[in-house]
């Protein structure tokens, strides 16, 4: 089995590394060892639980010595049910921001897309709320430039 590991070293501090991710790649072809065979995956992310579809990247050419293509290619498979190819790069959820007939200005949190809804939900612990369900408009921009 091939285990890929995602860690976050917050800073660059190596001591204060946690893993967030996991992704474990297993041999599931049946018979002796040949020089394709069949692998199946499983994601798992620290805060999301179990990601993606248990996927089968079929007849893969077992000794191209190259571990990071089974490495990209099969948790590429799990994201996308099966296709192997990688999707276009995430973009910035884009959510409406109100304003307060008091002047503040704020999001609704039912109206963030998960997972980034799940992620910013965490980040939210012990700030103000304008209201429930609600968050600071400059907590949400905080948030998606990093600094949450």
């Amino acid at each position: 089995m091939l285990r890929v590991t995602i860690e976050l070293s917050p800073r660059g501090r190596e001591r204060e590394k946690c893993v967030i991710a996991t992704a474990d790649i297993a041999r599931v072809s049946e018979g002796p060892l040949g020089p394709l065979a069949d692998h199946r995956v499983a994601m798992r992310d620290a805060v999301l639980g179990e990601v993606g579809e248990r996927a089968i990247v079929r007849s893969y050419p077992r000794w191209t010595g190259r571990v990071w293509d089974p490495a990209a290619r099969c948790p590429a498979a799990a994201l996308k049910r099966d296709n192997e190819s990688l999707r276009l790069q995430p973009v910035k959820p884009e959510v409406t921001v109100y304003t307060s007939e008091a002047g503040f200005r704020y999001v609704r949190l039912d109206e963030i897309p998960e997972p980034t809804q799940r992620l910013f939900d965490r980040k939210l612990t012990g700030l103000g709320m304008p209201d429930l369900g609600c968050a600071y408009a400059h907590d949400w921009f905080d948030f998606l430039n990093g600094y949450r």
